[in-house]
């Protein structure tokens, strides 16, 4: 396709659509996207499906699964139009939601695959989550129809009962989870095309309006399977056809999109310029850029893949980090064919694009030209919560490690990475063993790096069990004085920071976005104006009335309030769920001696005292999973939760088939899926439904204190 053309769609903007691919692991997303990809003229029909063209990493290839999210521009007609697709392929496993979440800021559409078999799984669920919660529309496919007819030789009504039975499924979660005025309108529906079903192996799809211009019935597919001519049915009704059809017709343009989707992802002023040109997509306006993805190319260096929402990019093109605070120079701009990048002069607003040059930068800052507000933080649904210690296995290397770490926290925000450079041990937390597993095989493989690794640390969160009455800290030099106290934070609240309708952050005087939240949630407009930062699921309150100077040292008050958070006084592990309410302040009239110096240790000692007298303790993550199983193995399954101190939630059978609900600590899970294949005979799979944080149990609480402070090299009274 020649580049003016590419030029020429980029910048028409109504014919532009944005789109992910989601899905449960397993259910066939890479291969669908293939054949997108060969209908669409970028792969040979031949290897469609078999070259799983989007898994860059010899890892994914390996083991047969996606675990990074890559992006792909084509293009496909429609009724004499040309439209430019830009679909991003996104992982499926559970320890790889971070590469879905962040998919999702960058698109406007997704399409929801699932199995015809196996139906909606605890990751379809999850992977819906996040779409609507960043108001991605859905609609959704319905793969491996293949299996129905051939394992399972179903009917035509009973496929069509089965079809039924998934998309009731899918409009169920639509309505539990989307805002008000979506829950009806964006129902999926066979009718209006919204649903389509097919083979992604086979190469064929269908949906109602292309049955019923090509006059092809479900026996026509059914027929097809028994005299084994699939092959026809696929040039009958090609995926990507049908697929790319549905994506047109049902997903928004940009223009569309941005006007609804803005308004949720950006808490800036919509009526300023900058905002008006991001609700009108505009690519004359202020550029403003979101990188959902950092890749590191041989060749040029970071390229940062992600969502131009307004304005106009080009090489040279100056422009500032709202996040990193520094200003930087862009040395390219691209878009993408599969694995290729392909250098372009200029790009424009409502695409996905890549850009070199953006030094330092990580998924989900905001670039722009000007200062502005930055997009809301990229929220995951789930935390980190196993941590490993890493470190070189000779001296030598421990600078090319740090290198080495860095680059894979950009390129994976979903891990965190704690860099201690002068003892030269590393941590590393992610989602689960397998997430961590994979990450250290390709610091061995890929960057060609020997590294040993510690056995998985679970990380806790610090929390108060009561209020506590006022604690004073004072400065080194007594001359200030902070008196603050603690409680723990209402759940109401604490469930509206983890779903975002409370956005973290400092508060800025006038918060229009916080202050509806909190009233919605019961506050009045005295507690309100006292908000000063929430900060991973805490928050902080100014009660202080009339003083003078608290204006100069507030921002410091909220840096200390930020690093106790960070690491609590049982066991320096991260706080979480507490409201801390800075009550009085005496300070000293000369400017010089309330300095950093001397505010940070105050604040700090003041929260410690206040935590240590409201009955604090450690909250353990837990996680809930779905275990799937023969049911002759219900017995040996039961037995082997109950021994890692979980709880059985549900049980459900399904002919022979078993389903169990279980809540089990993330201590316990270590080594869980080979516990579970010995225990099912390789036939039990597991799948994380939600993650929680509840009290360790009194009995563990000292003994687990101790070992993390053991661990720390934390001595007993620091």
């Amino acid at each position: 396709m020649a580049e003016v053309d590419f030029v020429k769609l980029m910048k028409n903007q109504d014919k532009i659509r944005n789109i992910a691919i989601a899905a449960h692991i397993d259910h066939g997303k890479t291969t669908f996207s293939d054949n997108l990809l060969a209908g669409a003229g970028m792969l040979s029909e031949e290897t469609a499906g078999k070259q799983r063209a989007l898994d860059f990493h010899e890892d994914e290839a390996s083991r047969g699964i996606t675990i990074d999210s890559a992006s792909v521009s084509m293009f496909h007609n429609v009724k004499g139009d040309d439209y430019l697709i830009n679909l991003i392929d996104t992982p499926g496993h559970v320890d790889f939601g971070g590469d879905v979440t962040r998919a999702m800021r960058a698109v406007d559409g997704c399409i929801i695959l699932t199995c015809a078999v196996e139906g909606v799984m605890p990751q379809t669920e999850t992977v819906v989550r996040q779409a609507l919660k960043e108001l991605v529309k859905p609609v959704l496919f319905i793969n491996k129809v293949d299996r129905l007819i051939k394992e399972v030789k179903l009917t035509p009504e009973a496929m069509q009962e089965k079809f039924v039975k998934i998309i009731d499924h899918v409009n169920e979660l639509i309505e539990n989870i989307a805002p008000e005025e979506y829950k009806q309108k964006w129902k999926v529906s066979v009718q209006d095309g919204s649903v389509a079903f097919g083979s992604a192996f086979h190469n064929w799809g269908l949906s109602f309006p292309y049955m019923r211009e090509k006059g092809i019935t479900f026996k026509d597919v059914i027929d097809a399977y028994e005299g084994d001519n699939w092959k026809e049915l696929a040039k009958k009704a090609p995926i990507h056809e049908v697929v790319l059809n549905m994506s047109v017709d049902h997903h928004p343009s940009p223009l569309d999109a941005q006007k609804y989707r803005i308004p949720k992802i950006w808490h800036g002023d919509l009526d300023s310029k900058v905002g008006k040109d991001l609700l009108s997509c505009n690519p004359k306006g202020d550029p403003v850029f979101v990188p959902i993805k950092i890749v590191v190319d041989k060749h040029a260096g970071e390229v940062a893949a992600g969502r131009l929402f307004s304005g106009t990019l080009k090489q040279g093109d100056d422009v500032y980090m709202n996040l990193g605070k520094r200003r930087t120079r862009i040395q390219q701009v691209s878009v993408y064919k599969g694995a290729q990048r392909t250098v372009v002069d200029e790009v424009s607003a409502g695409n996905i694009v890549g850009v070199v040059g953006l030094k330092d930068v990580f998924a989900g800052e905001t670039v722009s030209k000007e200062e502005m507000e930055p997009f809301e933080a990229i929220k995951h649904l789930f935390d980190p919560v196993v941590t490993k210690s890493i470190e070189a296995t000779k001296a030598a290397d421990l600078p090319k490690l740090i290198e080495v770490l860095k680059q894979i926290a950009k390129e994976d925000p979903s891990i965190k990475i704690t860099i201690n450079e002068q003892t030269g041990e590393s941590l590393m937390s992610g989602m689960g063993e397998l997430h961590l597993e994979i990450i250290e095989n390709r610091i061995k493989s890929e960057k060609g790096l020997p590294v040993k690794t510690s056995p998985p640390i679970v990380v806790y969160r610090e929390t108060v069990g009561k209020g506590s009455d006022a604690s004073e800290g004072r400065s080194p030099n007594k001359h200030n004085s902070f008196y603050i106290k603690v409680e723990p934070l209402e759940d109401n609240i604490y469930e509206a920071i983890k779903e975002g309708t409370l956005p973290e952050g400092r508060v800025k005087k006038k918060s229009q976005v916080v202050s509806e939240a909190l009233s919605s949630l019961g506050w009045s407009g005295d507690q309100i104006r006292d908000v000063r930062d929430i900060y991973k699921g805490n928050m902080f309150l100014d009660e202080t009335r009339g003083e003078v100077h608290i204006g100069e040292v507030i921002e410091m008050v909220l840096d200390a309030f930020e690093m106790v958070m960070d690491q609590g006084p049982l066991a320096r592990e991260p706080c979480t769920k507490m409201k801390v309410s800075l009550v009085d302040i005496r300070l000293h009239e000369d400017a010089i001696h309330r300095g950093p110096a001397q505010v940070y240790p105050a604040v700090r000692e003041a929260i410690k005292k206040a935590m240590n007298n409201a009955n604090p303790g450690l909250l353990e993550p837990i996680q809930i999973h779905l275990i799937e199983m023969p049911d002759t193995f219900l017995g040996a399954v039961t037995k082997l939760v109950g021994s890692k101190r979980g709880q059985m939630l549900n049980v459900s059978q399904d002919g022979t088939n078993a389903e169990m609900e279980a809540k089990i600590p993330v201590a316990e899970m270590i080594g869980w899926s080979n516990d579970l294949r010995s225990a099912t005979e390789g036939r039990g799979t597991s799948s994380i439904r939600d993650q929680l944080f509840e009290r360790l149990p009194t009995s563990l609480q000292a003994d687990i204190i101790k070992k993390i402070r053991d661990r720390k090299g934390l001595s007993e009274n620091q």
